[in-house]
């Protein structure tokens, strides 16, 4: 299961029926549950706890010390959970004291070739990063969002849950759940319609948050008026409580 070229250190704990491929580096502080599969030329450095069932290419480099320059190699930390697919030289860096000290990555994610998660985000649950696509410093992703080939999210915005951020955008401030995203700067185009189908959700449900992107985006309303004019919708539907709840908590405002 481990081949005789790869590097496993001393503080390294492997867990049961894990492979290694030729050449990899597995270094001190570094956990992997079981049933994980790391693939040739993979890096992964720590402090990091790796869940089990994930899957790691070749040219993946996992834990390595973040790229801001703040950074005085504290002992920082990645955390990640079960069954993501981590793809051909994907990055995906450890926090920052500046922050809560961790990156932290859910379970069910894919995150293709040359994709880059940056210290201190948050990924949650069933996320995809499209290739090229990354985030960074700070940044948090609600769960079952797609971040499109080549888009990128600035520091410390939000994208929230069942978002969906179209090819080459640039998201310079927080996108709100349910919502689709294009363009540099990015700007609201529709509701994810499609992706709330494929997830089960109800059509009154799928409608009632159509109408709730219109009223915050195409009714001309300020951002407090339309909150407030969807207050008895969100009694009705958690679609739209989620949404409401994310524009409470935003602090770089939304990508109105």
């Amino acid at each position: 299961m481990i081949h005789p070229t790869a590097i496993i250190e001393p503080g390294a704990k492997l867990g049961n029926n894990v492979s290694v491929g030729p050449y990899s580096y597995i270094g001190n502080d570094v956990v992997i549950g079981d049933d994980c599969k790391i693939e040739s030329h993979v890096v992964i450095k720590g402090p990091s706890e790796i869940g089990s069932g994930n899957h790691i290419f070749q040219f993946a480099s996992v834990g390595e010390a973040c790229q801001d320059k703040k950074y005085k190699d504290e002992p920082t930390k990645l955390i990640i959970g079960d069954n993501n697919v981590i793809r051909e030289c994907a990055t995906i860096h450890r926090g920052t004291i500046q922050d809560q000290g961790v990156t932290i990555i859910g379970s069910n994610n894919l995150f293709m070739a040359y994709t880059h998660v940056a210290h201190d985000a948050v990924i949650g649950n069933n996320v995809i990063f499209a290739n090229n696509a990354s985030v960074a410093g700070h940044v948090h992703i609600g769960d079952w969002v797609i971040l499109a080939g080549n888009s990128g999210v600035h520091q410390f915005c939000k994208v929230g849950s069942h978002a969906f951020v179209g090819m080459y955008s640039g998201v310079n401030q927080d996108v709100p759940p349910f919502v689709t995203t294009t363009g540099t700067p990015a700007r609201p185009v529709a509701i994810n319609t499609e992706g709330l189908k494929r997830r089960g959700f109800e059509s009154d449900e799928i409608m009632a948050t159509r109408r709730a992107y219109k009223m915050l985006f195409r009714k001309g309303l300020k951002l407090d008026e339309a909150v407030a004019a969807l207050q008895d919708e969100a009694k009705q539907y958690p679609s739209v409580q989620l949404m409401l709840d994310f524009i409470e908590t935003s602090e770089r405002g939304l990508v109105r």
